[in-house]
């Protein structure tokens, strides 16, 4: 099983290398891959040193799995040649998500949508993955007729230019900027560019990617997404309208019993999902379980879970675990 890692030395690519070697993934061969720069520069893999390859070189050696996290145009570009050598290629990035001839992939929600024939498939927007692990047992009991959701996101969502810029900020070194105005001490409800509706990019991407997950188009989404100067992970307040009504005992025995799911929800104690506790976990957190007494068959929810671990590296590698145990590589 050989397995390529695209981006192997930015911020989510460096997190998929721990999480391919935390889960013990069955790989025979590892194939870092960066860009030209990083070429002959080594990683450390299970206590080994592997050199960093080229894009060319990668392909050459025919991957069994290529994981991207490299941007949408390197996707774009190199994810085709990938297939064509008959490698199978996890995307983090959004440029296949929306494509109708690719599978948006959590696996929790729909691994079983996959066959043989899928070589490039779409890894979701960190947002919206932790959202639907918990939508979707909801929505199979009580058939969800809208969401709204406003997000708490981390900087490390940017990258390692955002999370100096706000590190530089608290020690009030004045350096580069991942964006137009000071994060410490701020919020910005601005994640990704603008578009025509008055939404940003961030923000359809929820509404889509949704729908598309859940294979539901009646589902309606809105969202306002929101950076906010954290680290650690993405929080979620989410509202969520049914069509049946629902106990809320049984909502908390079903979110329980979710796969990929935590319950922290013991008010009382002041016990509720943090970014901080979410940290370096694969799981999502839910708690703040409520009902939302200003409208009927209405649920009010709190999701948090690590945007750089199930919102993008360990969903990747999961649905490289779903690949092999189903022989589907």
């Amino acid at each position: 099983m050989k397995v390529a890692v695209v981006g192997a030395t930015g911020l989510v690519g460096t997190v998929m290398l721990k999480v391919l070697e935390e889960r013990n993934f069955p790989l025979t061969e590892l194939i870092p891959v960066a860009s030209e720069k990083s070429v002959g520069k080594e990683i450390t893999f299970k206590g080994k040193k592997f050199p960093i390859v080229s894009m060319d070189t990668a392909i050459s050696m025919k991957p069994d799995i290529a994981l991207f996290s490299a941007g949408g145009n390197t996707s774009l570009e190199h994810a085709p040649r990938f297939k064509e050598a008959g490698t199978t290629v996890i995307d983090n990035s959004s440029a296949w998500r929306m494509d109708p001839a690719i599978k948006l992939i959590v696996p929790e929600v729909n691994a079983h949508e996959l066959s043989i024939d899928n070589k490039i498939i779409a890894n979701p927007n960190c947002s919206t993955i932790q959202m639907v692990v918990v939508l979707k047992p909801l929505h199979d009991k009580y058939k969800i007729k809208r969401v709204i959701v406003s997000t708490y996101q981390s900087v490390t969502g940017t990258g390692v230019k955002a999370v100096d810029q706000l590190m530089n900020e608290r020690k009030g070194i004045d350096g580069p900027k991942a964006y137009p105005y000071e994060i410490d001490l701020n919020v910005l409800p601005h994640i990704d560019v603008f578009t025509d509706n008055g939404y940003t990019k961030e923000e359809m991407k929820m509404v889509k990617e949704t729908n598309k997950i859940m294979s539901d188009n009646n589902i309606k989404v809105t969202a306002t997404t929101v950076r906010i100067p954290v680290m650690g992970g993405h929080s979620e307040s989410v509202n969520i309208e049914f069509e049946n009504d629902f106990d809320l005992a049984e909502v908390r025995s079903i979110l329980e019993k979710a796969p990929g799911v935590i319950v922290v929800d013991d008010v009382a104690n002041l016990k509720y999902p943090m970014p901080k506790d979410a940290h370096e976990k694969d799981e999502v957190f839910v708690g703040r379980i409520r009902r939302d007494e200003s409208a009927p068959k209405a649920l009010n929810l709190w999701i948090v879970a690590d945007n750089l671990r199930k919102g993008a590296a360990t969903n990747a590698v999961q649905i490289a675990e779903y690949l092999v145990q189903k022989e589907l590589v």
